[in-house]
């Protein structure tokens, strides 16, 4: 009897154990395939990273931020004029190449003052002579571009230091920059409180520009990054296309003429895509000018841009009426990131605008904001491969 019960005991502890084997097979069957899984799943991205990016020679802390999209685009923007450090953008071997210039610390940046992605104003581009009248005072600006006033002056917005706020969301990541330029500030009259917000979102980075002001005022934001979409080399075999039917035409200082002439049959002519390099020794210095673009309500194409040894390009969408390209002209070699130097062409600009010396240009779009009145202007750039 008792010899039974130790046998019927055995068998149910080799049952037991049996079962035990399955259930742990089976948890680890699930286990690896749920691995799997994960591993299939398209990683998301991860959450705004701020960090440091040094401290300017008056002593202010300069923070830097790291945006990253759904697609892998990663895009490094400082408080130091709101600008762009890098941009990088994934190949067809889904490595990353960043397709801006710039540098790799803050005392470069404070010491040259080349505009690498860097947010612009008061007023983009030149103004003649350093002056103009509005509602019959006349201001006096700095002049630091030869006889004309360039980018805001002597300490425009490239060159101050502005407040950040980053936004995470679930569909998108952006950084939120605001900046009080206070009345007088390089001789422009009121107060402007200005609001440049960078969103990234999957294949695109959008810039939306506000701005309200306590005074009339002549407003023109933009952005001076300079492109490069191989990476290396020069840009004079990208293929440019530009959406304008004319261009404004300027003087040996670089003012415009107060014409619009079209650009069929001229150099200037990007209605087709055509390389940079071309027919730039046609034009006296390379280009630098602001392109008229074709009349359309609210956003729209205004220039694509190829690299066709990697495949990148680039579209540009905006709100402005205008469009400078400029081809690197006066990069010499003394600008570098890294091991990488900047000569002539190595990077191009397509800063959309309103025109330059406008307020001294009365049959140009107006650039005049007045109290009452919001500033409103948006530019994105989207990429893809080819």
């Amino acid at each position: 009897m008792a010899s039974l019960l130790l046998l019927l005991i055995d068998k149910k502890l080799e049952s037991m154990k049996k079962k035990s084997l399955l259930t742990f097979a089976a948890a680890a069957i699930l286990f690896a395939g749920l691995a799997v899984s994960c591993n299939n799943t398209p990683k998301e991205p991860e959450g705004i990273v701020k960090e440091s990016f040094g401290t300017l020679s008056t002593g202010e802390a300069i923070d830097i931020y790291t945006l990253t999209s759904t697609t892998g685009i990663k895009v490094k923007i400082m408080t130091y004029g709101a600008t762009i450090v890098s941009l990088e953008v994934p190949g067809k071997d889904g490595l990353l190449t960043d397709v801006t210039l710039g540098f790799d610390n803050l005392a470069d940046y404070e010491q040259n003052r080349v505009f690498f992605g860097a947010t612009i104003g008061r007023f983009g581009n030149r103004i003649a002579q350093g002056q103009f009248t509005l509602d019959s005072v006349t201001y006096n600006l700095a002049t630091n571009d030869g006889p004309n006033h360039l980018h805001g002056g002597v300490k425009g917005f490239d060159r101050v230091v502005w407040n950040a706020e980053a936004i995470n969301d679930s569909a998108f990541q952006a950084l939120k920059l605001t900046y009080l330029s206070a009345d007088g500030e390089e001789g422009y009259p009121g107060n402007l409180e200005v609001t440049v917000t960078y969103t990234l979102k999957g294949d695109e980075l959008s810039i939306d520009y506000e701005a309200t002001t306590d005074k009339a005022t002549p407003v023109n934001l933009t952005n001076h990054s300079f492109y490069n979409l191989a990476g290396e080399g020069t840009i004079l075999d990208h293929e440019l296309y530009i959406n304008a039917p004319a261009y404004t035409p300027v003087d040996m200082t670089l003012i415009p003429t107060g014409e619009l002439v079209p650009v069929e049959g001229t150099p200037f002519d990007f209605n087709v895509a055509t390389t940079v390099g071309a027919r730039i020794e046609e034009v006296r210095g390379g280009y630098d000018h602001n392109y008229v673009l074709a009349e359309g309500e609210g956003m729209k194409l205004a220039a694509k841009l190829k690299d066709p040894k990697s495949g990148r390009w680039m579209e540009i969408y905006t709100t402005e009426p205008g469009i400078q390209f400029y081809s690197g002209n006066f990069l010499n070699g003394r600008q570098k990131r890294g091991e990488r130097v900047y000569h002539q062409h190595t990077g191009l600009c397509l800063e959309t605008q309103h025109f330059p010396d406008s307020p001294n240009k009365p049959e140009f779009p107006s650039t005049i904001l007045r109290p009452g009145e919001k500033y409103q202007s948006t530019t994105v750039m989207k990429f893809g491969l080819e």
